[in-house]
């Protein structure tokens, strides 16, 4: 298993503290991966649909919706739900959508208490780029667990956020859940 720090010997006097390296945060830095205007061809949220659901970090895929760990997560478990068809906003989905949209919440919800026990959850959407909308073209759901305690200094002072599991990891964990609850 990966720790997301390594003691390595060189030049230097060693100052008695770890680094945590999270390489996987370099792309985002880098803006790769980013939405290139409002059509899909440019969104990740229809890329990671074509996916295996491994590589995609998909936990499950409805008639027409899917759940999908969030590559940036503020916490463990943090996924989001998000509509198979390529719109901005809460208002543009079909009545069924609207349906399926909310029971992959409620599923997924009872994957996390169930694999995580968390104490609570943030659960929202931002619409609009200026509402804070990182993919403002695709519509998504965040479901963010909540436990007592889970925000300190890191993210604050270091601009960091210290994850104790892997996202393949926490995608197998929750994958595992969600199947035993249908």
């Amino acid at each position: 298993m990966t720790t997301g720090y390594e003691e390595q010997d060189g030049v230097g006097v060693h100052d008695g503290l770890q680094r945590l390296w999270t390489p996987h945060r370099l792309s985002y830095v880098k803006g790769e991966g980013k939405a290139v205007g409002d059509e899909p061809e440019g969104c990740p949220f229809c890329r990671v649909i074509s996916l295996d659901d491994p590589d995609g970090l998909v936990l499950a895929r409805g008639e027409l919706v899917f759940a999908v760990l969030n590559l940036y997560p503020y916490n463990p478990g943090h996924l989001m739900v998000l509509p198979y068809r390529h719109v901005p906003d809460y208002t543009d989905l079909t009545k069924e959508e609207t349906v399926e949209f909310a029971e992959f919440t409620q599923t997924a919800m009872r994957v996390i208490r169930t694999a995580a026990n968390p104490h609570g959850f943030n659960i929202g959407m931002n619409q609009g780029v200026v509402a804070g909308a990182g993919i403002a073209a695709h519509l998504h759901q965040h479901v963010v667990p909540r436990w007592g305690g889970d925000a300190n200094f890191m993210p604050v002072i270091g601009q960091t956020k210290v994850l104790p599991q892997l996202l393949g990891e926490t995608r197998a964990l929750l994958s595992k859940a969600w199947a035993a609850q249908r």
